[in-house]
Formats: structure tokens, C-alpha cells, sequence
């Protein structure tokens, strides 16, 4: 049994342990946004329609208006010590799903982890489209390298 020191209290913890840190949902939607746009093989992120990637790079151009999201594409629940992600992603084809989806999980989960302390308990992916060869390019998200 450790006894501390008596009237020291909560000022015999570390100064760096005084106090709470919260991190909100869209601070890990953007870490894992960026690092699933990491993998190779990843085309973009986000609802899978040609049309609907169209509005978006539409959207990010218009003056004043919003931004690219890196987190579109991106749910995340954060708890106290834990967090679990949704990602929705759009393959290049020839590539395997089965093989992205590991390395985007990889990638998130380390990033994450490293970057908030917080465990990841599940990424969830679900694939919504698959970019062909012969499909015109509209604004591709940029991949970070």
C-alpha cells in the first residue's frame, strides 16, 4: 500500500496527468481520412456515384464555400478511452478489395491510435464503387504520399 504525503492530494500526479483531454469525433475523422486515402488503391472516399463525386469537386471549387473534407467519407464514435469508425471508399479497379480493406484498417487503426492514445476498436468499410480505367477522371482526391 502507497500512502502519498498528507494535504498533497491531486498535486502529488505528474503535471502532465492534471487535468482531462477530449477529442472530439472530427478530429479522428480527419486522421483517418487522411491515412485511408494513404493505401494504395484507395480512389477516393466518400458515397461511390460519379455524379455525386462531380457535385463534391463542384462544392470544394466554389468561392467561400466549404473546403475538400478529408474526413467525407468518415463516421467516427468517440468515447472516453475508445473510438470505432465507419469508412465508405471507392476502389480502383484490378486492385483487391479484400487486401485495401486490410491496409486501410492498418493504416487508420495505427494512425489513430498513435496520434490520439485512444484504442480502436473496430474500422468498418464499406466499399460503394469501383473507379474503371475508362471512366473520366473528375477530380480526383489527392493522395498524400
Amino acid at each position: 500500500m502507497t500512502e502519498s504525503a498528507p494535504g498533497r492530494g491531486d498535486s502529488a500526479k505528474e503535471p502532465g496527468d492534471r487535468g482531462r483531454t477530449s477529442i472530439s469525433d472530427g478530429v479522428v475523422e480527419k486522421i483517418a481520412g487522411l491515412a485511408a486515402r494513404e493505401v494504395v488503391g484507395v480512389h477516393a472516399m466518400g458515397s461511390g456515384t460519379a455524379l455525386s463525386r462531380t457535385f463534391g469537386a463542384v462544392r470544394d471549387r466554389v468561392p467561400g464555400g466549404q473546403k475538400a473534407s478529408v474526413s467525407r467519407g468518415v463516421k467516427a464514435e468517440v468515447g472516453e478511452v475508445q473510438t470505432a469508425l465507419d469508412l465508405e471508399i471507392v476502389v480502383d479497379y484490378g486492385v483487391s478489395i479484400r487486401d485495401v480493406a486490410r491496409a486501410v484498417r492498418e493504416n487508420v487503426i495505427s494512425a489513430v491510435e498513435r496520434m490520439t492514445g485512444l484504442e480502436v476498436v473496430e474500422v468498418n468499410i464499406a466499399v460503394s464503387d469501383v473507379k474503371l480505367p475508362d471512366e473520366p477522371d473528375e477530380e480526383p482526391e489527392p493522395r498524400l504520399h
